[in-house]
């Protein structure tokens, strides 16, 4: 099993900002130093699954070995692609996917609820 990068947002979001930028008006959270827990600035929370920050401290330490880990969506969709070629031979096209949503039973939906519970 591949290391997987740690989240640097809280699990419960504290000090949650609305701020309004060119995009409109967004819900930021927090981020902290996936090391020491130092503050980090903020991140858009909507439409985001991982962040993860590593401040000036504790980057030249550790960057080196944040090039060895996997990002979670990473590991996900290597699942994805995996449980693809192992049950159909091939990575499939987007209708053909979209299909095999459709079945609760198949690969793809059982992986596809792993995914939204962990979220």
């Amino acid at each position: 099993m591949p290391d997987i990068l740690p989240d640097s947002r809280l699990a419960q979001p504290t000090g949650v900002k609305r701020l309004v930028n060119r995009l409109g008006s967004l819900n930021y959270v927090p981020i902290f130093c996936a090391n020491c827990g130092a503050e980090g600035g903020m991140v858009p929370q909507e439409n985001m699954t991982f962040a993860f920050y590593l401040c000036n401290s504790c980057a030249e330490k550790w960057t080196p070995l944040v090039d060895t880990c996997l990002v979670p969506d990473q590991l996900f969709w290597q699942k994805v692609n995996e449980a693809q070629l192992e049950n159909y031979g091939r990575i499939l096209s987007a209708p053909e996917i979209a299909n095999e949503l459709q079945d609760p039973n198949s690969i793809l939906s059982l992986l596809a609820r792993e995914k939204r519970s962990a979220l």
